[in-house]
């Protein structure tokens, strides 16, 4: 008797036509997409991410056809590489992103962490910034100095900061806890050690690692595809292939200043309750970058994203 018939579950991986579809009583199905999903209007590369709740039509052969995406909590996306009207969802359904970024091999900018953050912020998922390869500042002074610097300003803005060392162990254990609930995406650059830190998080897993190119001093893609693991202890994690550049998406220009917790909060303080803090008089903001209350730095990247924003929201 064939075992066929539909079923609900949660994309665990996604190859890009195909997906690994896990239903409630742990069972695994390999599954492609029936017609076309187009979801709350966004124009996106790929219909369905890692973490979506799907309906699919499953057969006897171990495989299934997704009919339906159920309505997300959230998601999170970035612009496509190729076509920069159209989206690429990063993962979705999230509780918590950690941002993974380094300071030395390679150096993470913080125009790319502000980007993340923005969109993050935009999306309603909190984030952690976890610095990694703290082993590598003990005899750099000038990256331990600019670290200190980051953890002040983004700590001052309001975001939690972990500081780990996937090399050594220092801070695993503080991170492992920070993952034991919910559905987490780990994200950042290539080469900034999410692979080494997930295989330290879920023992065996034993995933692909590569070191820094030595003649770009720029990470080499070991992820080829976004992927759900079970934490041991509880939660979840995704991992995602490193991103090289985190183009805003679904944002509107006018109202970028709102995903700057610190430069939102300074709003009311204004002359114009629709200030957006580039040439107004009477702006809070710009004063409280004077006396050093908002990040010059963090300033200055909001001013960035300003002025190259595309009118109107990505679609």
């Amino acid at each position: 008797m064939s075992k066929s018939g539909k079923e609900r579950g949660v994309v665990f991986r996604s190859t890009g036509s195909w997906y690994d579809v896990k239903t409630q009583s742990d069972e695994t199905f390999k599954c492609n997409l029936k017609g076309k999903i187009r979801l709350q209007g966004l124009r996106s590369t790929n219909p369905i991410a890692v973490g979506d709740k799907v309906v699919f039509e499953r057969s006897d052969n171990g495989q299934g056809s997704i009919e339906k995406i159920e309505e997300r909590k959230n998601f999170i996306a970035r612009k496509s590489v190729n076509l920069s009207k159209e989206s690429h969802i990063v993962a979705s359904n999230l509780d918590r992103a950690f941002l993974i970024v380094t300071i030395a091999s390679p150096r993470t900018s913080s125009g790319f962490i502000d980007r993340f953050l923005v969109t993050a912020e935009a999306y309603g998922i909190p984030t952690t910034i976890v610095f990694n390869k703290v082993d590598l500042l003990v005899e750099d002074e000038e990256a331990s100095r600019r670290q200190k610097e980051l953890e002040r300003v983004y700590s001052c803005a309001g975001y939690e900061i972990l500081k780990v060392s996937a090399e050594t162990g220092k801070g695993i254990d503080e991170l492992r806890l920070s993952l034991n609930k919910g559905i987490n995406l780990l994200s950042g650059h290539s080469g900034v050690g999410k692979s080494t830190i997930i295989n330290k998080i879920v023992p065996g897993l034993d995933l692909k690692t590569a070191g820094v190119s030595d003649y770009h001093s720029k990470g080499r893609h070991t992820t080829t595809f976004a992927e759900m693991f079970e934490v041991p202890g509880g939660g979840f994690i995704i991992d995602t292939p490193g991103i090289k550049g985190f183009g805003l998406t679904t944002l509107e220009k006018e109202t970028l200043n709102h995903h700057f917790p610190e430069i939102f909060n300074k709003l009311e303080g204004c002359k114009f309750n629709n200030c957006v803090h580039v040439g107004e008089p009477g702006c809070a903001v710009k004063k409280a970058v004077e006396t050093g209350d908002v990040s010059e730095e963090r300033y200055r990247n909001y001013l960035e994203m300003y002025d190259t924003f595309e009118e109107g929201p990505y679609r």
